[in-house]
């Protein structure tokens, strides 16, 4: 997994880089300005065909010194640069002031204007337009100093203009990916070493176009305690081959919970993904009065009948059920409360889905009983509901930078229920009780607006709980699910079914050569 930085990672690993000698701020500024020109080329290679035109927008710290470097580097093709300043150039940064001053030397600093930039925008003057107003350093919108510019970029970048932002579009929380009250939009933002929060989660992909990573020179192997993970293809060890001479219970049981006559879909659904994800065998337990009904649309997976709570105790019994999965089309009732109730005083590692969770969030001490191999799923109405507190923060305006993320939700909810807690979205948060995290961003070139449909969330229960069936830890199998699910729909397409996706995962398996 790949690593996502905070603004004040990235500072640390600069800053380290910078104690031991293996850089200085001016040498990183200059690789830093290479490495947006050479991003800016690779992605619109006709840009090398001759002298250009590029609006520069600085700003007043180190990202505007980027910006200075930009802008030489461009005329030194002998491109026409037309570059303005937000700020005071004798309150720059040092190293941001020497590179002004090289810039100075052979062009123009305009002072900031917001009319004049979105005029020359809307003027089709430039080819290029380059925003290092702030970026990642940026704490709050720039509605109040660039509406105009804001807005004039959107029309630019939806007429096909080429719009870069500088290590995060100007006006977006680096941390959390919140419109922090006006952002620059970009067709291509380019960030330095890794990857940050805030370019894979809540408006991010609104604002930054395209993301890619220029190498600045800093230690490529180096680690930062506390990163969070982005999500990414999983290893050869997610593949169902086993030891020579293992069996169906070599790879995991899993136990799907099912409701009563005329709600037993989604369980059947989690039970599918639980199977084609490589459990070894899924078995559905569902009420007498849903027997029939089950049985009609069953083959591969098993049917047991649990009417009661005693009738799940001793079913489990059996200590080949590895994994189980309660709350698909379960119901919510006194019943259903005691067999969840159950099911975590059986020890089994479990995921807790759909009505599951609203189970717990109207129980007295709705997290009593929950483990670090429990997962819960939930979707923004029953994250509010479980943790409201948290959700309000979400939800509340984010004025200021940096904003309160799903990343800090998701790691607060799992400390509090001691938990994994995997937050259902296009910009999927997952995070264990010992604070790994992790997102997984089915943006840019891997969204998938069509597994916005019914029960599919029910089929991301069963890939998890197939997974922790077949043996994987509790936060590796909620990673893991979360990328086949998503993998799963864009290999199938527009038009997806929830019936389609655990049919859609042997050929996600044969790209991933297991």
């Amino acid at each position: 997994m790949a690593e996502l930085l905070t603004s004040a990672q990235m500072r640390a690993i600069e800053a380290d880089a910078m104690a031991r000698g293996d850089a200085d701020g001016a040498t990183l500024m200059e690789r830093a300005g290479a490495g947006v020109v050479a991003a800016a080329l690779a992605e619109w290679p006709d840009l090398e065909a001759g002298p250009k035109a590029a609006l520069v927008l600085c700003g007043p710290g180190n990202n505007g010194g980027d910006g200075f470097v930009v802008a030489r580097l461009l005329a030194e093709r002998g491109w026409r640069v037309d570059l303005f300043l937000f700020g005071r150039s004798d309150r720059l940064p040092p190293d941001a002031r020497r590179n002004h001053d090289s810039w100075a030397a052979m062009g123009r600093v305009r002072p900031w204007d917001d009319a004049a930039v979105a005029a020359h925008l809307a003027g089709g003057e430039a080819d290029l337009a380059v925003d290092a107003l702030f970026g990642s350093g940026c704490t709050r919108g720039i509605g109040a100093i660039a509406a105009r510019t804001a807005a004039a970029l959107e029309v630019f970048r939806a007429a096909g203009g080429r719009a870069l932002a500088v290590d995060m579009p100007s006006g977006l929380c680096t941390d959390s990916g919140r419109d922090l009250g006006g952002v620059l939009p970009a067709t291509l933002t380019v960030t330095f070493h890794r990857a940050r929060i805030g370019q894979f989660t809540a408006e991010a992909s609104a604002f930054c176009g395209r993301v890619v990573i220029a190498d600045i020179g800093l230690d490529p192997a180096g680690r930062c305690p506390g990163a969070v993970a982005l999500v990414q293809a999983p290893g050869p060890r997610i593949g169902k081959a086993g030891a020579v001479g293992g069996h169906k219970y070599s790879h995991g049981h899993a136990l799907v919970l099912a409701g009563g006559p005329g709600r037993t879909g989604a369980a059947r659904l989690a039970a599918r993904g639980a199977l084609r994800v490589g459990a070894g065998l899924v078995t559905l337990a569902a009420p007498g009065s849903a027997q029939l009904e089950c049985a009609c649309h069953l083959t591969a997976t098993m049917l047991r009948r649990v009417d009661s709570a005693e009738d799940l105790t001793a079913l489990l019994d059996d200590p080949r059920f590895s994994a189980l999965c309660l709350g698909p089309g379960m119901g919510a009732g006194p019943r259903e409360a005691a067999l969840l109730a159950a099911s975590l005083a059986s020890g089994r590692a479990a995921v807790l889905d759909a009505d599951a969770l609203s189970l717990l969030a109207a129980a007295a001490d709705p997290f009593a009983g929950l483990r670090a191999d429990c997962v819960l799923t939930p979707h923004g109405g029953e994250f509010a509901r479980l943790f409201p507190d948290l959700a309000e923060r979400l939800a509340s305006r984010a004025a200021r930078g940096p904003a309160f993320s799903r990343v800090e939700a998701v790691r607060a909810a799992a400390a509090r229920s001691g938990a994994v807690v995997l937050l259902k979205g296009a910009d999927t948060a997952i995070a264990a009780p010992d604070g790994r995290a992790a997102i997984h961003a089915a943006l840019y070139e891997r969204a998938a607006p069509w597994l916005a449909t019914a029960g599919s969330g029910d089929v991301l229960a069963g890939l998890v709980t197939g997974l922790l069936a077949r043996g994987r830890p509790a936060f590796e199998a909620a990673a893991e699910a979360a990328w086949l699910h998503a993998e799963a729909a864009r290999r199938f397409g527009p038009g997806l079914i929830a019936e389609d996706l655990p049919e859609a995962l042997p050929a996600v398996f044969r790209a991933l050569d297991l």
